[in-house]
C-alpha cells in the first residue's frame, strides 16, 4: 500500500506572535481612545477656563465699582457732616431771626402806639386849626385879633419885650435840621426819621407856635411878610413873594400857616441869605423879627470844609449882619441849642446895635 504523503504548509505565523498582534491592536485602540479623550477634556477645560476668566473679569470690574461706591460713601458720609454743619447754622441763624421778629414785633407795638398817639394829636391839632380859621374867618375884625393863638383867643401878654409896632414886618424863620431838637445826636436821629416825625418835633412845633403867635399879635394898620431859610430864604406864599400882605388879610394868613405846617426842617442855616432876603421887600422891612437856635453854619454858598468850628460860625455871622437894611431894629426869639456857647452873646450884640430885643423864651412858651 503505498504511503500517503504529508502535506507541508509553511506557516510561520506563532502563537505568540498572534497575542502579540493581539495585545498590539489593543494598545493601539486604548490609545486612540486616551487621545479622544485627551482632545475632549481639553475643550472642556478650556471652556472653563474661558468661563473661569469672565467671572474674574467681573471680579475685577465689581472690585473697582466697588471702590467707586466706597469713594461715593466716603464723599456722601463727608457732605452730610457739611450738611448737619450747615443745618445747625441755619437753625442758629433762624433762632435768632426769630429772636429778631419778636423783638421787631414788640417795637412794632410801642411804635403802633406813638403812631395813634401823635394821630390823636394830629386830629387835635387839625381840630385846634380848623378853629382858628373859623375864629379868623369869620368873627375876629382885621388888624390885630387877626387870628386868635389859643382855643379861647388868649394872647399870651405875659411875654414881654417883643413888641410888633412896625408899619412893615418881616418874620423870619430858620428852617434849619437844626429847629429839630436842641442836642445834636438827637437831631442825627431826627434828620434820619420820616418827614411826621420830623414835623411832630417838640422843638420844632414850638417854633410854628411861635410864628402863629406873633401873627396874632400885628397891629391892624400894618403889613406884615413869612419867610423861611435853611440854605436860602423864601416866602411862605411864593406867588406874594417881595410884597407886603396887609394884617386884615385872613385868607393869606391861613394859607401861610397852612404852608408853614407842612414844611419839614433839613439842611443848614445860612443867615447871610435870610438877611439878604430882606433887601428884595419894597419899601424896607421897619421891624424884623428872626425866630432862630444858634450861629449859621453856612454863608453866602456852601464853603469847602464839611465842618465848621465856632470861630467859623461867628464870622459867617458878622458877614451876615453886613447884609441888614440900616437903622432896621431885629427882635431875636433865640431857641435852645446846646454847644452854641457864643450865639447868645452874638445875638445880644446884634440886638443892641440895631435897638431891637433879643428874647430866649422859658420852655412853656408861646
Amino acid at each position: 500500500m503505498a504511503s500517503r504523503r504529508r502535506t507541508v504548509e509553511v506557516f510561520t505565523l506563532s502563537f505568540l506572535d498572534c497575542i502579540c498582534c493581539g495585545f498590539g491592536a489593543v494598545i493601539l485602540f486604548y490609545t486612540i481612545v486616551s487621545a479622544q479623550a485627551g482632545v475632549q477634556g481639553t475643550r472642556s477645560t478650556d471652556a472653563l477656563q474661558a468661563e473661569v476668566n469672565r467671572l474674574e473679569d467681573q471680579v475685577q470690574v465689581g472690585t473697582r465699582n466697588l471702590a467707586v461706591l466706597h469713594n461715593q460713601i466716603e464723599k456722601t458720609d463727608s457732605e452730610t457732616a457739611s450738611d448737619e454743619t450747615r443745618i445747625r447754622s441755619l437753625a442758629s441763624t433762624v433762632e435768632n431771626q426769630h429772636e429778631q421778629v419778636s423783638t421787631f414785633a414788640q417795637n412794632s407795638v410801642a411804635k403802633r402806639a406813638e403812631i395813634e398817639k401823635l394821630e390823636a394829636d394830629i386830629r387835635s391839632l387839625e381840630e385846634g386849626k380848623r378853629r382858628l380859621e373859623a375864629g379868623s374867618l369869620d368873627r375876629t375884625p382885621p388888624g390885630q385879633q387877626v387870628a386868635a393863638f389859643r382855643e379861647n383867643g388868649g394872647d399870651r401878654r405875659y411875654i414881654t419885650g417883643i413888641q410888633l409896632k412896625g408899619k412893615r414886618i418881616l418874620i423870619l424863620l430858620d428852617v434849619s435840621a437844626s429847629m429839630l431838637h436842641e442836642d445834636l445826636v438827637t437831631i442825627l436821629r431826627l434828620r434820619n426819621s420820616d418827614d411826621e416825625q420830623k414835623r411832630n418835633a417838640a422843638k420844632w412845633r414850638r417854633a410854628v407856635d411861635t410864628v402863629t403867635w406873633l401873627t396874632t399879635q400885628i397891629p391892624r394898620d400894618s403889613q406884615y411878610q413869612i419867610y423861611t431859610f435853611n440854605t436860602q430864604a423864601h416866602s411862605l406864599l411864593p406867588d406874594e413873594a417881595g410884597k407886603w400882605i396887609g394884617a386884615g388879610d385872613a385868607p393869606q394868613l391861613a394859607r401861610e400857616l397852612a404852608n408853614l405846617r407842612a414844611i419839614v426842617p433839613a439842611e443848614g442855616t445860612s443867615l447871610y441869605n435870610a438877611f439878604a432876603a430882606t433887601k428884595a421887600l419894597a419899601p424896607l422891612p421897619d421891624q424884623i423879627v428872626l425866630i432862630t437856635d444858634g450861629l449859621p453854619t453856612r454863608g453866602k454858598s456852601a464853603g469847602l470844609r464839611k465842618y465848621v468850628d465856632s470861630a467859623a460860625r461867628m464870622r459867617l455871622f458878622d458877614e451876615a449882619v453886613g447884609q441888614l437894611p440900616d437903622k432896621v431894629p431885629v427882635d431875636s426869639i433865640l431857641l435852645p441849642m446846646l454847644g452854641d456857647l457864643q450865639a447868645a452873646h452874638r445875638f445880644w450884640n446884634l440886638a443892641r446895635q440895631t435897638n431891637g430885643t433879643l428874647l430866649t423864651p422859658s420852655k412853656d412858651w408861646p
